[in-house]
């Protein structure tokens, strides 16, 4: 019988979750299993993977062979590095204890990663949720130094009223020698209607001399 390190499928259609179990090989994908060493969400950033470890590597030592993907998370969890620092113990490259100190330094430095990605990824979405809620403007009063003055003419406006007093002024000096004009012509026109008055005046005068001293 040769047994396994493989992914059972579990959660709703669209969002997969996985157990991460040691079966038999010739069992179902979703069928028996002998242990369950971990978990693994891929729904998340990043992806939430809970793993035994001590128990990975001891199904490891006894020959169980991983799949493609849980071999990736054996590696992204240390399991690989564990094992590979365990086969320097037996060398006597390494004793226990500074493979073990090297091992948890490795994890540390991973974990502080993860850590910092998770924060990430939970600092975008807030972001983005504020955006998809969107904020009121802050509208701010303008100082009284940068308020808008008063209405106020344009030099255009200036120069079109300027124009204006000055064609006022020119038809009214226009006007003034055509009715100086009009006022001379009545009076020469009055003036002969006055001199056949002032002629009958004088004949009536000298026809009255002469009955008089008669």
């Amino acid at each position: 019988m040769s047994v396994r390190i493989r992914l059972q499928r579990k959660g709703r259609k669209k969002q997969p979750f996985y157990h991460i179990v040691v079966a038999d090989s010739r069992a179902p994908r979703d069928g028996r299993f002998i242990e369950k060493i971990g978990t693994y969400n891929p729904m998340t950033k990043p992806a939430t993977i809970e793993l035994d470890r001590d128990r990975a590597y001891e199904w490891l030592m006894k020959g169980a062979q991983p799949t493609d993907t849980a071999r990736a998370i054996l590696r992204f969890k240390g399991v690989l590095y564990k094992k590979h620092l365990m086969r320097g113990v037996q060398k006597g490259a390494l004793t226990e204890e500074q493979a073990e100190k090297m091992l948890q330094e490795w994890i540390d430095a991973k974990e502080a990663k993860i850590a910092e990605r998770r924060q990430k990824a939970a600092e975008e979405t807030a972001a983005y949720h504020a955006k998809l809620a969107g904020k009121a403007p802050v509208i701010t009063e303008k100082p009284a130094e940068e308020e808008a003055p008063a209405e106020e003419e344009t030099p255009a406006e200036n120069a079109a009223e300027a124009t204006a007093e000055e064609t006022s002024a020119e038809t009214a000096t226009e006007e003034t020698p055509a009715e100086n004009a009009e006022e001379a012509a009545a009076e020469t026109t009055e003036t002969p209607a006055d001199a056949p008055a002032e002629e009958e005046q004088a004949e009536e005068a000298t026809t009255e001399e002469p009955t008089s001293e008669s």
